[in-house]
Order: structure tokens, then C-alpha cells, then sequence
């Protein structure tokens, strides 16, 4: 396979069209290997419009999103170099690496051990130093990392069912919060932004389907 080429069809045929213009968030594309965080098994898919799953044996588990999701939530966020970013959902450490070249700091935290392992090669392999992956249990993880917050940017690599206010609460005044919310056959891509000690605003960006966050709680369900 030619990597470029299939690197560079990427971003025009799935990244663009998803209105993800920013230059500086396609020339970063262009040069971090995506092929470099995706497990051997599934190179082939490193460059397709599809979610990549990431453990052997659990096809509907973590996995890497699609690259125009991964695009479009990073372009989103509008990270600066002076900001400090915490990820939820460390997967391969793909994210991570996108968010540290933008960042001064990332904390990603993943609660599989197979996984902590992966994203800190990975990240190491690619010289990423800024990005520390910090192994959590799915509930600690779910509640964020306040000791080191608060943060400017907060990312949600997976799934959602309602607002977590927990994480939404260690934002700093102006720092934005990105996830995907919902339930299937249909979930949304929203973005929170801190407007005050106590008030936050909130924009929908677009439709997706991500796999589900472990540790965070189920939209309450009545029976009669």
C-alpha cells in the first residue's frame, strides 16, 4: 500500500468534505502516522472511513474513531499551544498525539491495561513527550482527573448517555469540553463551553454512532 497516497485521500475524500478546514489541523494530519497507532492486525484499515477495533477477540469494544470524526472534534476544539487538555479514552493513543501537538499538556486516561500499554509505546515511538497516559479504573476515569485539573480542553474519545457534569465542573472559564451523546441508532457530537462559575453553553456539531465509555452512568429508564 502507498501510505501517502492513502494518507492524502484521506484527508481529501473524508476529512474535507466533513468541513474540516483548518490548516493547521490538515497539515497535522498530513504528517502524524495514523498507521503508527493502529494495531498490526489492522493496518489495512488505518486509512478507511471506519472505526478500527483496537483489542483482539472484542470487535464491538474500544476502538479509534472514524478519521473525519477525529478531525472534526479536533478542529473543534480549538486547542492552543499554552493549554492543558485531559482525554478520556486513551484507545491507541492517536488522540492523544493529535491534541499533544497542539497542547502544552494532555492527561489521557484508560482503564484497560492492554491499552494503557499500547497507547504509552505508541506515543513513545512517535516522540510524543507532552502526553502522559494514567491508568484509572472505568468509575475513577469517568469522574476525571481534578488533582491535575482544572483544564482548558476536555475530550471524550467514545460515548455517552447524558452530560457529565463531574468533568463539565473542571473546566476553566472558557475551556470547552467535546463528546458524543446519545443513544443508537443515533448519538450527537456536542460542545461545551464554561461561561461562568456555574452556567455552560452548549453547541451541537453532528451526528455519529462512537462506542460507549465505560464507567459512566445510563440515562435513568422508568417502568410502570
Amino acid at each position: 500500500m502507498n501510505t501517502e497516497l492513502a494518507r492524502f485521500n484521506m484527508i481529501e475524500q473524508q476529512i474535507r468534505p466533513w468541513e474540516v478546514l483548518d490548516p493547521n489541523v490538515l497539515a497535522l494530519l498530513a504528517t502524524l502516522k495514523r498507521e503508527d497507532f493502529v494495531p498490526p492486525a489492522m493496518r489495512a484499515l488505518a486509512f478507511v472511513d471506519t472505526q478500527v477495533p483496537l483489542l483482539d477477540g472484542d470487535p464491538s469494544g474500544p476502538c479509534m474513531l472514524e478519521p473525519k470524526v477525529e478531525a472534526r472534534l479536533l478542529q473543534e476544539l480549538q486547542v492552543q499551544r499554552h493549554e492543558k487538555v485531559l482525554e478520556i479514552g486513551a484507545g491507541s493513543g492517536f488522540m492523544a498525539a493529535l491534541l499533544a501537538h497542539r497542547a502544552q499538556q494532555v492527561f489521557t486516561l484508560e482503564c484497560r491495561p492492554a491499552l494503557v500499554q499500547m497507547a504509552r509505546e505508541n506515543l513513545r515511538r512517535n516522540g510524543v513527550a507532552n502526553a502522559s497516559v494514567v491508568e484509572l479504573s472505568a468509575a475513577e476515569g469517568a469522574r476525571g482527573l481534578a488533582a491535575e485539573g482544572p483544564f482548558d480542553v476536555i475530550l471524550l474519545s467514545g460515548s455517552v448517555a447524558e452530560r457529565p457534569q463531574a468533568l463539565l465542573e473542571q473546566l476553566r472559564p472558557g475551556g470547552r469540553l467535546a463528546l458524543v451523546m446519545g443513544d443508537e441508532p443515533v448519538m450527537r457530537a456536542r460542545l461545551f463551553t464554561r461561561a461562568g462559575e456555574h452556567a455552560w453553553s452548549d453547541l451541537d456539531l453532528f451526528d455519529t454512532v462512537a462506542p460507549r465509555l465505560d464507567g459512566f452512568a445510563e440515562q435513568s429508564r422508568f417502568v410502570f
